[in-house]
């Protein structure tokens, strides 16, 4: 068998004329032995039918191993002319012969140089992109902190609105009033928790001591 790859042979066929001859001898080589097996067979028949014949089963089958091995010799040589023969003008493709797909690399050849810069420049832009993939991601999720402090600030302004509406109802209309209003009012509040908790604190004594 061939050792050339013809790598450009199967990119054209689909497959490797190596595996195509291959398969030939396959075919060629189970044809004759399946041969060899009926002449085998019609060799018993009719030794089998001659009173006074002498040749055992054995001795047939002898013979035609050697037969077979003889026959597979000359069907080995003349098989590696067929295959010669057979991918040097059926298989082959001319070195002057180009693919259509491969028409583009004639109309635009590149060196060896041009295409390590090529990919030299594919790559740096591939980084490039992941750069800017990576910034684009860092803005997104900044921009999702700013539209959760938005919602906090609004709540805020809410509170305020609401705040304000409280001291308009309670006739305090500026809002240096209306602080030092809430603020004079959680004092008292205070006062008034600080007190509840000394009252409860002399009743559960008081409990202890009945």
């Amino acid at each position: 068998m061939s050792v050339n790859p013809m790598a450009y042979e199967a990119q054209f066929f689909g497959f490797t004329p190596q595996t195509c001859m291959l398969r030939v001898y396959t075919a060629f080589q189970d044809y004759l032995f399946d041969m060899m097996l009926v002449v085998e067979s019609v060799i018993l028949k009719k030794l089998g039918g001659i009173p006074g014949c002498e040749l055992s089963p054995f001795r047939i089958r002898k013979s035609t191993e050697k037969f077979l091995l003889f026959m597979k010799e000359h069907f080995d040589k003349l098989f590696s002319k067929m295959e010669a023969v057979l991918l040097q003008l059926v298989l082959n493709i001319p070195e002057n012969v180009l693919l259509p797909e491969d028409e583009v690399h004639e109309q635009y050849p590149y060196s060896k140089e041009q295409l390590q810069a090529l990919q030299d420049e594919i790559h740096q832009l591939q980084q490039q992109y992941r750069a800017e993939a990576s910034a684009g991601q860092a803005l997104r999720a900044e921009l999702e902190e700013q539209k959760a402090a938005q919602a906090e600030l609004e709540k805020i302004l809410q509170w305020f609105d609401g705040l304000e509406n409280i001291c308009r109802e309670h006739g305090t209309g500026d809002f240096k009033e209306s602080f030092a209003f809430l603020t004079q009012n959680s004092k008292k509040l205070q006062d008034v928790l600080k007190d509840v908790e000394e009252k409860s604190k002399k009743i559960k004594k008081h409990d202890r001591l009945l």
